[in-house]
C-alpha cells in the first residue's frame, strides 16, 4: 500500500485527538466550566434546569432555520430570506391553530414557510435573480404582508388585534421519567453533580412535542443529505451543479425542492415561535432569529449537527439575556478566561498576532467583569447578537461553504 493511500485509510485527527472525540470532549470541557463559574460567582441559575429549559425553547426556532438554511444552501441557493419565512410560518401556524388546532397550526406554519420558500426558488432558480436581493424581498414582504394579514384576520377575534393573534392552543409537551429525581439533586448545589442533574432535567422536563420534531428532523436532514442518493444529487448541485447536469441530475428540480424545503423548516421555526415560545402571533416576534439561525448555521460548518450546537449556543445567551443581568455578567467572567486560553493556545501555534489580539479581548472582559456588579438591561438585550459576531469572527477561519453557494446557474452552460 503507498504512503498516500495507507494516509487516506487513517482517521482525521485534530489536536493529536480523533475527529469524532473532539464533541465528547467539548461538552465535558462546557458542562465542567459552568459547574466552576458556578460556584466561583455564586450565581445557581447559570446552568439550572430553568434555564436550560429556557435555552432549548429559544434554541429550536434557531436550530429550524439554521436547518433550513443548510438545505437551501447546499442546494447552491443562499437563503437570506429565512426570516421572512418565519414571519409567514409564524402568522399562517397563528391562524391555522386558532381555527382549526394546534396540529393543523403546524402544518399551516409549514405550508406558509413553504410558499414563500416557493417565491425564493422561482426568482433565484428560474430568473436568475442574485440571491442576497430575493432575500432582502423576501423579509420585506414576510413583514408587510404578515402586518396587512393580522389586520385583517386577527382584528375583529377576542382577544386578537391590529399586531397579535388570540391565545393559541399549545402543542402537547412530554417529560421524561427521572426528571423530578434529578430536580431534587440539582437543588443540592454539588459540584458538577448538581450541574449535569440540572442540564439533564432541563434537556427532559416539560418538553414539547414540536422540540422532539426539530430533532428528528436535524436526524433525518442527516440521512436524507448523506445517506442516500437523492442528497447526493442535492449537494452536488451546491457543489458541481455544471458537472450534476452533464450527469443526468435535474439541477433546476433539486435546487428548488431543496429551497421549498428550507422555507418550511423556516415556517416550522415561526410556527414554534407562535404556539410554543409564547401564546399567539405578535408583530416582529421573529427577532432577527433567521438571521441568527443562519448565523448558526455557518457556525456548524452547513452541517446538522454544528448547526444545532450553534443553535444551542445562541439560545442559551437569549435565555439567559431574558432572565436578568446577574447571568450574563456570571458569563463575562467565563468568557474572558476562554479567551484568554485561546490566546496562550495562538501563542503557542506562534500565531503573535492573533495572541496578542485575544490577550487584549481576554483582558478588557475580566476588567469589565471585576469592575461591575451588573450589566445594563440594553447590553444584556445585545448579547445574543454580540455572540453571534464573535463566534463568526473567530470561526470563519475553519469554514468551507459549499463551491457553488450563490452562484447563477444555467441550464446547457456544462455543454
Amino acid at each position: 500500500m503507498s504512503t498516500v493511500a495507507a494516509t487516506a485509510t487513517q482517521p482525521k485527527r485534530t489536536l493529536g485527538l480523533p475527529r469524532k472525540a473532539l464533541l465528547p470532549l467539548a461538552l465535558v470541557a462546557v458542562v465542567l466550566g459552568l459547574s466552576i463559574l458556578r460556584v466561583a460567582t455564586g450565581v445557581n441559575d447559570i446552568d439550572s434546569s430553568n434555564a436550560i429549559s429556557a435555552a432549548l425553547v429559544a434554541a429550536v426556532p434557531l436550530a429550524l432555520a439554521g436547518l433550513g438554511g443548510l438545505w437551501s444552501e447546499r442546494a447552491g441557493v443562499v437563503n437570506i430570506g429565512l426570516e421572512g419565512m418565519m414571519i409567514m410560518g409564524s402568522w399562517s401556524a397563528a391562524f391555522a391553530a386558532y381555527h382549526y388546532g394546534p396540529w393543523a397550526g403546524v402544518l399551516g406554519g409549514i405550508l406558509g414557510g413553504m410558499l414563500f420558500g416557493l417565491l425564493h426558488a422561482i426568482a433565484t432558480v428560474f430568473f436568475g435573480v442574485d440571491h442576497i436581493v430575493s432575500g432582502v424581498a423576501i423579509n420585506l414582504l414576510g413583514a408587510g404582508l404578515t402586518k396587512f394579514l393580522a389586520e385583517r384576520f386577527f382584528s375583529e377575534l377576542p382577544g386578537g388585534g391590529p399586531t397579535q393573534s388570540p391565545s393559541l392552543p399549545d402543542v402537547a409537551s412530554v417529560t421524561l421519567p427521572g426528571s423530578s429525581a434529578l430536580v431534587d439533586i440539582e437543588k443540592n448545589h454539588w459540584f458538577l453533580v448538581s450541574d449535569v442533574a440540572g442540564i439533564l432535567a432541563g434537556l427532559t422536563k416539560d418538553v414539547s412535542l414540536l422540540t422532539l420534531l426539530a430533532i428528528a428532523l436535524v436526524i433525518g436532514t442527516i440521512f436524507v443529505l448523506w445517506k442516500t442518493s437523492f442528497g447526493l444529487r442535492l449537494r452536488s448541485c451546491g457543489e458541481a451543479p455544471q458537472a450534476a447536469e452533464t450527469l443526468g441530475v435535474n439541477v433546476y428540480l433539486y435546487k428548488t425542492i431543496a429551497v421549498v424545503v428550507s422555507g418550511g423548516l423556516a415556517g416550522l421555526g415561526g410556527g414554534f415561535l407562535a404556539m410554543v415560545a409564547s401564546d399567539g402571533f405578535q408583530q416582529g416576534q421573529t427577532g432577527g432569529r433567521g438571521y441568527i439561525g443562519l448565523a448558526a448555521m455557518i457556525f456548524g460548518n452547513w452541517m446538522p449537527i454544528g448547526t444545532a450546537l450553534g443553535a444551542l449556543l445562541f439560545g442559551y445567551t437569549q435565555a439567559l439575556q431574558l432572565r436578568g443581568g446577574d447571568q450574563v455578567h456570571a458569563l463575562l467572567l467565563l468568557v474572558g478566561a476562554g479567551v484568554l486560553v485561546g490566546a496562550v493556545w495562538m501563542a503557542v501555534k506562534k500565531r503573535v498576532l492573533h495572541a496578542v489580539i485575544l490577550a487584549v479581548a481576554g483582558v478588557l472582559v475580566l476588567m469589565w467583569y471585576f469592575g461591575s456588579n451588573t450589566i445594563d438591561p440594553n447590553l444584556t438585550a445585545t448579547a445574543p447578537y454580540v455572540v453571534t459576531l464573535l463566534v463568526m469572527a473567530f470561526a470563519s477561519q475553519h469554514l468551507r461553504m459549499p463551491a457553488a453557494d450563490g452562484a447563477i446557474y444555467r441550464k446547457g452552460e456544462a455543454g
